[in-house]
């Protein structure tokens, strides 16, 4: 008899790689380092531990999309657009997005001014052309985009969700150039410009990105059919977020924020802060009963509208690395130690970190970390702590760097907590603290305690609770397109049509899944 196709979830995160599955009705975990220059080699050596050369349905959660985004290394961007919108992804909306600071800084746009590329063209709002693009002028500016040097396409004109024909008529002369190509009216079909043409943008500058990763890990893994964790807390198929990546900026935390709730919903809990500390960062969500998603996200910065789960993330995680600023005060993160070289106690790392200090005061078996397939080196540790200390011209001791450490981190995750809850008008005393990730059962108890938060859920394994997120979400797919109607008449038949329309493409887009 056919044994059946094995369901694996995994979870990539900064430091470790994080997998679950189901099997002889046992939920099994397995726990390995990353592959920082290429995830999907770390995901292809658990997968064989775990099933050989089996085939299985692999459900993965990636931050790939998000460290591009992050630290702005994703493609160089050729933006075509209407003439007279080439700067409206720099001018963006009037807003301050801090009111008192005189010496803001507005984002940099994703696309540099020399590749954004006007067209004659002009769709009026109820979709009329009233002018034309024409063929000449086309082929003229193409051969223009000849010239320079992009790794992927925008395409986002005026109107362009009332009348798409325009920008596939622009796409479809851009293919010519075989690099990826974003269309406004296909990635994000709905009104507001400014938001349409960033998100459109954004979708292309991860195409290259995401689109080497996951065919380097569909190559990898022949002979499994692969899914992956949206932000939304859906998951939908490889070709799928091929086409949109900006759908996974945020895959990662969305499937710690899905398990924490499965977690506490059978444990008789419906309103939690979900509090996820991993290697990296920590991601906070506060959720009352049931999951919900936010158009409104903006990603360092730019305002990316497609659906999100509310999740807010900080820079605080085992591998932060703790330095003295200028004035001497101790701080700790964003920068993290990663996987390599890991915290000091890992025996490469050199520089303190939260995961050390947290070894360094016996808070960490060392001998029975990764179930004791890891020993940590806790003299190592209080050694470079010493050396450190000695190079920075400090006269603390180890213990009193180590508890300056945590104090220190715990008070940037209380920040974050406070920034879902009490600056949103909650009160953190009626919610439950749901804490996961490799770290988060550390620090729950000291960040409930500051917040006087009464409950802390802590699930069995911690560690893969994201994984186990992604491993009971379902295929999601979420179409959204904005009808210009005259409010003064009755549009009954009209907006059934137009939801008739949605209906029918959703149904086709799950069949394709």
């Amino acid at each position: 008899m056919e044994r059946a196709t094995l369901r694996v979830a995994v979870d990539t995160g900064g430091t470790f790689t994080d997998c679950v599955w189901i099997e002889d009705g046992r939920l099994r975990t397995l726990k390995v380092f990353s592959t920082p220059e290429d995830p999907s080699r770390a995901i292809q050596e658990a997968i064989r531990t775990i099933t050989g050369n089996r085939k299985i349905l692999l459900l993965h959660g990636t931050t790939v999309g998000t460290n591009a985004l992050l630290e702005r290394r994703g493609a160089r961007v050729a933006l075509l657009t209407t003439k007279g919108m080439e700067d409206a992804i720099e001018i963006g909306r009037q807003n301050r997005p801090h009111l008192y600071d005189i010496n803001v800084e507005r984002p940099v746009p994703l696309v540099p001014q020399e590749l954004r590329i006007g067209f004659d063209e002009r769709i009026a709002a109820d979709g009329t052309i009233l002018v034309p693009l024409e063929d000449a002028a086309l082929d003229a500016c193409m051969n223009e985009l000849k010239e320079l040097r992009f790794d992927a396409i925008a395409v986002a004109t005026l109107f362009s969700f009332v009348n798409p024909g325009h920008e596939r008529k622009l796409a479809k002369h851009a293919e010519r150039f075989a690099v990826p190509i974003s269309i406004s009216s296909e990635v994000l079909p709905e009104f507001r410009e400014y938001e349409r043409i960033s998100t459109t943008v954004v979708n292309a500058y991860l195409q290259p990105r995401m689109g080497e990763y996951l065919s380097s890990l569909a190559e990898r893994m022949k002979q499994s059919r692969i899914f992956v964790m949206q932000s939304s807390g859906g998951i939908a198929a490889l070709d799928s977020v091929v086409r949109e990546p900006v759908r996974t900026v945020l895959s990662g935390p969305a499937g710690g924020v899905v398990g924490a709730l499965a977690m506490a919903k059978a444990s008789g809990c419906d309103k939690i802060i979900a509090f996820d500390m991993g290697g990296t960062s920590t991601d906070v969500a506060l959720i009352e009963g049931e999951l919900r998603t936010t158009n409104e996200a903006e990603i360092i910065g730019l305002p990316v509208r497609v659906p999100m789960l509310d999740i807010h993330t900080v820079g605080a995680g085992g591998g932060s690395i703790a330095r003295f600023d200028k004035a001497g005060a101790l701080r700790v993160g964003p920068e993290s130690a990663g996987a390599q070289p890991g915290p000091i106690c890992y025996g490469k790392g050199a520089l303190p970190t939260v995961t050390d200090a947290n070894v360094l005061l016996g808070r960490i078996p060392p001998k029975k970390f990764l179930g004791g397939s890891f020993p940590l080196d806790v003299e190592r540790t209080r050694e470079l702590f010493v050396d450190w200390l000695r190079k920075q011209g400090s006269d603390w001791s180890p213990e009193r760097l180590a508890f300056g450490i945590l104090r220190v981190v715990n008070a940037n995750m209380e920040r974050a907590i406070r920034t879902v809850s009490t600056e949103r008008g909650f009160d953190p005393r009626e919610f439950t603290l749901v804490a996961f990730g490799g770290a988060g059962p550390l620090h729950a108890c000291d960040l409930a305690e500051a917040l006087h938060i009464p409950r802390v859920l802590l699930p069995q394994s911690p560690g893969a609770l994201s994984a186990y997120g992604i491993l009971v979400s379902d295929v999601v797919k979420e179409l959204s397109r904005t009808v210009m109607l005259q409010a003064d008449l009755p549009h009954q038949t009209a907006i059934q049509t137009e939801s008739s329309k949605l209906q029918h493409d959703a149904e086709k887009a799950m069949q394709e899944d």
